[in-house]
């Protein structure tokens, strides 16, 4: 017997109307009762009728974006990037300002499981939430692995710490430091530092990958990039994980007395237009927005339709010449 409404009524202890009050998102409830009513379906088993339920549903046209600080050029060009394409499409956006903070994260989720959102893109780098393990949701990931079901869409981090790596390697550097994010994230940016130690090991020389949490305060990350001219006085080149720590390495070095590009090769890592802007000088590998942008929205669509999406979805990168990399 396949279970009923008034099943899930009486498991839940609530009436039939507030389960499908529940259903349809119509109304005011507790968060209480909606817990309620979605454990007892689930330990039903109960389906609700689709049909029915597309009847009612709402769409709310709006898309939550989810990224850890906007105040990262990168992730502000990106989700300027979005929301320009999103709003011309018709949607209205929400910006999630994650700042790592896993509640913030579910409680952004809750809001696509009960309707109020349409979908999410998300950015984000908490680990475990449990939300995400339902299928087919509409959310897509960039730069990050959730599970695997959610696509994910990522610029060609491999290829990225590849050119970088190689390009010092052939502006003669030996003692090359590349500045990366705790090994213990599941992001494709990993990638970098695996490219970067291949390729330092292929050309017989030692990787040696300086740790620098993304989310640290700007006075840390300077104690990290100082200890690094102190600790290895040898190096003569650092391929940072992205411009904005590739500029504050710029200002420590000067500092340490280390005139770049002649004392100390450096490329960084994002090539966001602000950068590129300020600090055209910076030699970087260019992670292209407005096409990750623009094959984020398309999945996010084919995922609101209920079409099948593609896993993992990798963007070439280019190269940003500066001056910083050769002599």
């Amino acid at each position: 017997m396949k279970p009923k409404l008034d099943d899930v009524a009486k498991l839940a202890g609530v009436s039939r109307t507030t389960v499908s009050r529940v259903l349809n998102n119509r109304g005011y409830l507790s968060q209480k009762t909606i817990d309620k009513v979605h454990t007892a379906m689930t330990e039903l088993n109960y389906q609700p009728n689709i049909v029915a339920r597309q009847l009612f549903k709402k769409q709310t046209n709006i898309i939550g974006l989810l990224f850890p600080t906007i105040a990262n050029p990168f992730f502000g060009e990106l989700v300027a990037a979005l929301e320009t394409r999103l709003y011309t499409q018709g949607f209205k956006v929400i910006v999630g300002n994650s700042m790592n903070d896993p509640a913030k994260e579910a409680e952004y989720l809750n809001q696509l499981m009960i309707n109020q959102v349409d979908g999410l893109i998300v950015g984000t780098h908490n680990q475990g939430i449990e939300q995400y393990e339902t299928k087919g949701l509409p959310i897509v990931a960039f730069d990050r692995i959730m599970n695997r079901d959610i696509p994910v869409v990522e610029s060609d981090n491999y290829q990225g710490g590849q050119l970088a790596t190689q390009r010092l390697i052939d502006h003669g550097a030996k003692h090359i430091i590349h500045t990366n994010g705790p090994i213990t994230l599941e992001t494709p940016a990993k990638r970098r530092r695996k490219a970067y130690e291949s390729t330092m090991l292929t050309n017989n020389l030692v990787p040696q990958t300086c740790v620098v949490d993304f989310n640290i305060p700007y006075a840390d990350k300077k104690k990290i990039f100082q200890q690094i001219f102190i600790d290895h006085p040898e190096v003569d080149a650092i391929f940072a994980s992205n411009d904005v720590d590739a500029a504050q390495i710029m200002q420590v070095a000067a500092e340490a007395g280390r005139k770049i590009p002649n004392d100390l090769l450096l490329i960084g890592y994002d090539g966001t237009q602000l950068m590129r802007n300020v600090l055209p000088q910076l030699t970087t590998i260019i992670q292209p927005i407005d096409q990750i942008a623009t094959t984020a929205i398309d999945l996010l669509k084919q995922r609101l339709a209920g079409k099948p999406t593609q896993n993992e979805n990798v963007i070439p990168v280019k190269l940003w010449l500066g001056t910083t990399d050769h002599h």
